[in-house]
């Protein structure tokens, strides 16, 4: 699935679940190493956890961050 991102460096999030389970995150644009990291973290969470350790996170002074547009991708897959 694809996520367009709202409010931050990122672009798109390109998330595969296999049911709840994360099985692969690739973040277009955005901080390459930070991203890779928190792609990785995720990866083999359950979709539900992830959200409640993501949701919430800004970057800044934005209202939002590349983790936090993360849960909403999750979530949006999870629906799928």
């Amino acid at each position: 699935m694809i996520y367009k991102t709202r409010g931050t460096c990122s672009t798109q999030i390109d998330i595969e679940m296999d049911g709840e389970i994360i099985k692969n995150v690739k973040f277009t644009g955005g901080c390459n190493g930070n991203l890779q990291g928190v792609s990785r973290l995720v990866q083999g969470m359950n979709g539900k956890e992830a959200i409640e350790k993501l949701r919430g996170i800004k970057c800044g002074f934005k209202p939002t961050s590349c983790p936090d547009q993360l849960s909403y991708a999750i979530e949006e897959a999870m629906k799928a």
